[in-house]
């Protein structure tokens, strides 16, 4: 894994990144307890699903969208990483946390995304735009990153927003990917080497 020092500075500018991605504001969640929420949601309440898509959704969105770099499909993922997390609640485990699942669902769904627009590009022989034009202004470092993101392949984007942003640990990344540990960590290190060789650049600006 990376040293300590090259985690800090990478960890807060994505954070600084993850807090310019713009996001569709929903009303503050109930303050009731996620387990009750996930069981009211498995029973079929509506308002506990929705309360429950509340409370997750801006960390689903931003994690989906630093992995495509598309909003409105960020925002498709999301909601249909969601909506497979609530058909598969009989397979989750109560005792751990609702957003690391469902995170896993959405960097999945994320790559699949991704491979099938690079497909498609392939075949009509279009040059891939990382960030639309028409896209709202993000903030420092934030150009430099998405840019740099853009760089990495799905798979090493994934790994890096899962990890920095998500929060996830390595091996919790080997299990949510059903890869290799060793396969994780490569990736981190290449991922963060791009990342940083681009914050160096941006700060001798």
């Amino acid at each position: 894994m990376t040293s300590a020092p090259a985690k800090e500075p990478m960890q807060s500018a994505l954070q600084t990144l993850v807090a310019t991605v713009p996001v569709e504001r929903v009303r503050r969640p109930s303050g009731r307890s996620e387990r009750s929420l996930i069981r009211g949601a498995q029973a079929g309440s509506q308002s506990d699903m929705e309360l429950l898509f509340r409370r997750h959704w801006p960390r689903a969105y931003r994690a989906a969208f630093l992995i495509v770099h598309d909003h409105a499909a960020a925002e498709d993922i999301a909601q249909e990483a969601f909506l497979a997390a609530i058909r598969r609640l009989d397979r989750f485990d109560r005792r751990r946390p609702f957003g690391p699942w469902l995170g896993a669902i959405v960097a999945n769904r994320a790559i699949d995304w991704v491979r099938a627009r690079t497909a498609r590009r392939e075949i009509d022989s279009l040059s891939p735009e990382p960030v639309a034009s028409g896209d709202p202004p993000l903030g420092a470092y934030s150009g430099e990153l998405l840019a740099a993101l853009a760089s990495l392949s799905a798979e090493h984007r994934a790994v890096v927003v899962m990890r920095y942003v998500l929060e996830y640990t390595p091996g919790e990344i080997a299990r949510a990917l059903e890869l290799p540990r060793g396969t994780v960590n490569s990736r981190l290190r290449r991922g963060l080497d791009v990342l940083e060789t681009r914050l160096r650049e941006a700060e001798l600006r």
